[in-house]
């Protein structure tokens, strides 16, 4: 009887939040979930957005007021200037995630076709693409060439 029986199979059950640790989500999913977290920092950082644009392109005085920002801080200096500097790159990073995760989405797409080691390497392709460029651009931003 015992050569007859069957191995159970195994049971598939959501992640408890206790397993959130020790669980390796694969790169596609890593992609993802940045993907959803990047759509939401630029949304809540519109308003700085907003204010960006207006104070570059309105006049010479308010574009030295906008670049004074970034170098010494706010007026009154409760805010440091490194500070938006920071929150700039986190916009930089937002954006230039969301735009490479967003034309890989729309290239599988148009292929049709999706394999696993596809997905894989096209995740992977674009954590490293989006890393690298804001990388590069938060060099320039914080004036390191």
């Amino acid at each position: 009887m015992a050569d007859n029986a069957k191995t159970p199979r195994p049971v598939y059950r959501n992640i408890h939040v206790t397993d959130i640790v020790s669980y390796r989500l694969p790169p596609a999913g890593i992609v993802s979930i940045l993907h959803r977290i990047s759509g939401v920092v630029m949304f809540l950082l519109l308003p700085f957005i907003i204010w960006m644009f207006d104070t570059s392109v309105t006049s010479e005085i308010t574009y030295d007021q906008f670049t004074s920002v970034f170098e010494a801080g706010c007026a009154d200096g409760a805010v440091p200037g490194w500070f938006f500097k920071l929150i700039a790159l986190g916009l930089i990073w937002a954006y230039l995630h969301h735009f490479i995760a967003g034309v890989r989405h729309l290239i599988m797409d148009v292929k049709h076709t999706v394999s696993k080691e596809q997905g894989h390497s096209s995740a992977l392709i674009t954590l490293g693409l989006s890393i690298a460029l804001t990388v590069v651009l938060g060099a320039k931003l914080f004036g390191l060439f």
